[in-house]
């Protein structure tokens, strides 16, 4: 790893000890964080309705927790506008927008790496079926 960090195991039983990017992680690929953030990185600011139709598989509900949650965490902006009706609308913020360099290695690895993963996989469950299961 870059940046003076080492991968050490068995040093500790707190997994955030272990592993100091798991709060990040936690945070950055929840279920639905990543769409959201990719969402309102690619189009901008989007009201509710704009976000859910982009994202067609989150229910309201949903959708409302997590922008709730990514406004906490400061990575989205909501902005209230007191018109009639209101208005309310999300985008992401510089700090969420910071996020875009690992959103593009991690496109770029999926560009180059998924089709890998799923013939291992394909490898993986034949011998499975094969062989029996295995421990």
């Amino acid at each position: 790893m870059t940046s003076g960090t080492t991968w050490t195991a068995g040093e500790t039983s707190d997994p955030e000890l272990a592993c100091p990017i798991a709060p990040v992680v936690d945070m950055v690929f929840s279920r639905w964080t990543t769409p959201i953030l990719w969402t309102l990185n690619e189009f901008g600011r989007l009201r509710f309705v704009e976000l859910s139709r982009r994202i067609t598989t989150i229910t309201p509900k949903v959708l409302t927790q997590r922008l709730r949650q990514l406004e906490r965490d400061g990575l989205v902006i909501r902005t209230y506008h007191a018109e009639v009706p209101p208005r309310v609308e999300y985008e992401i913020s510089e700090l969420g927008r910071s996020l875009a360099p690992l959103f593009a290695a991690l496109a770029e690895w999926t560009a180059v790496n998924l089709e890998k993963v799923e013939r291992a996989r394909q490898d993986h469950d034949g011998r499975e079926r094969v062989g029996g299961r295995r421990n």
